[in-house]
């Protein structure tokens, strides 16, 4: 997809402004890690239950009277179905959703009951940008893509704007190193701009870690036929974007990997430390933290980017 703007720090600004008028700041949680104090920025307490909201509603704002009027299409496992499906009942928008047909039925019920159409595809046989991308021609509907998209990316980084304010009123200063959960990178490009200089490193599931394998060989890599499976469904991307990738090199950012046992003990420690419930994909930027994958310094900020959990899956994490 090429668009004609690329997302800019004015831009994050804007998206933050907007998003400050109808929304109130997420909660920022202060625990310690190994005897090391960690800011945690709470997007799964977000009304969708996860950070998306704040990118599908600065783009569907974007959008003139004539093309709310024609509607949207995106394509989701679930957290960026809910935050367009959101922002669309709000400015009384049809929306339509390509979902995968085994992502979490919780994800997709809240989509359904928040008004949105869904259109189910087979996520190994089936492409959802095709579907999407057919669909909104036929209908004459703006597509809307859950990263590669600049008002998406700048929308996300308002999280960025929120948490450093913060941590200034708490008198923690400026966050100096921002781990970030990655999926297509829309987030972390958001945080990037948003927090242009403090240090960043992206957290991906063992064998979906195409953004770090990226990010270090300088070009944009795929993920492998042979990906194993993981829980952290959010972040199943097969191939990062141009637009996020860009803007995470040139900020010199890095990626690391956990493993899926990782991700649950992140999540067992999130309810007991934190009392907060995360889904696998929100969790794995603790997981790096807590299994040692990077190391701990003053002053770092931690996105817990979404709660929404599967009830049985997340209850035979809990047990252990």
């Amino acid at each position: 997809m090429t668009f004609l703007r690329q997302p800019t720090r004015a831009g994050v600004r804007d998206a933050a402004a907007k998003i400050a008028a109808i929304l109130p700041p997420t909660p920022l949680f202060k625990s310690e890690i190994k005897g090391m104090a960690v800011a945690f920025k709470a997007e799964s307490l977000q009304p969708v239950g996860a950070f998306k909201i704040r990118g599908a509603w600065h783009r569907l704002t974007a959008l003139d009277d004539a093309a709310r009027a024609r509607g949207v299409v995106a394509f989701s496992s679930g957290n960026h179905a809910q935050g367009i499906a959101w922002a669309a009942r709000k400015l009384g928008m049809a929306a339509t959703i390509v979902m995968p047909h085994d992502a979490p039925a919780v994800k997709r019920d809240a989509t359904l009951a928040l008004g949105a159409e869904v259109v189910g595809y087979d996520r190994a046989t089936e492409s959802r940008e095709g579907i999407a991308a057919r669909l909104a021609e036929a209908r004459g509907a703006t597509l809307v893509p859950s990263f590669d998209d600049p008002w998406i990316i700048e929308g996300q980084g308002s999280a960025g704007v929120e948490a450093a304010a913060q941590m200034a009123r708490a008198g923690s200063g400026e966050p100096t190193h921002v781990v970030v959960p990655c999926g297509g990178g829309g987030l972390a490009a958001g945080l990037a701009l948003a927090l242009p200089d403090t240090l960043m490193t992206v957290v991906e599931p063992e064998g979906w870690d195409d953004m770090a394998r990226s990010l270090e060989a300088g070009w944009i890599e795929s993920v492998g036929l042979d990906a194993p499976p993981t829980a952290c469904d959010s972040l199943q991307t097969q191939r990062v974007s141009p637009l996020t990738f860009d803007v995470l090199s040139r900020q010199g950012v890095q990626g690391v990997a956990v493993s899926e046992a990782e991700t649950a003990a992140a999540q067992r420690w999130a309810v007991e430390r934190l009392r907060l419930v995360i889904e696998p994909g929100g969790a794995v930027a603790l997981a790096a933290l807590l299994g040692g994958r990077i190391a701990l310094e003053p002053g770092m900020l931690v996105l817990l980017s979404g709660g929404n959990v599967d009830p049985a899956a997340y209850a035979r994490v809990l047990a252990g």
